[in-house]
């Protein structure tokens, strides 16, 4: 199982950035996939989380309206759209697959993103 993010980077304030995340190695349609963020002061946090056929998503209060999580099952493909990124949102950010909503599944190595003027 593999789960490859890339897409992170440096980026001034109210920018933007595409993170992806190629999957190999299970069925990737048939799983939630998820993107969450962490930092050294806080706890890996939840940023969005996408079903298997992309039908319903669901995103952390804090990047409602800026972030957007979509998934291509042909190409075993997960996005996260950032936009009008904050200083706040500078974290790993890491991919997650999990056959069951909530579950700790399969992770990614994660991709930095540093949001900084």
């Amino acid at each position: 199982v593999q789960l490859v993010e890339s897409g992170g980077g440096l980026v001034q304030p109210g920018g933007s950035l595409r993170l992806s995340c190629a999957a190999s190695g299970f069925t990737f349609s048939s799983y939630y996939m998820s993107w969450y963020r962490q930092t050294p002061r806080k706890a890996r946090e939840l940023v969005a989380r996408i079903t298997s056929t992309g039908g319903t998503t669901d995103y952390a209060d804090s990047v409602k309206g800026r972030f957007s999580i979509s998934r291509d099952n042909a190409k075993r493909t997960v996005y996260l759209q950032m936009n009008s990124l904050r200083t706040e949102d500078t974290a790993v950010y890491y991919c997650n697959g999990a056959a069951v909503r909530g579950a700790w599944g399969y992770w990614g190595q994660g991709t930095q993103v540093t949001v900084s003027s």
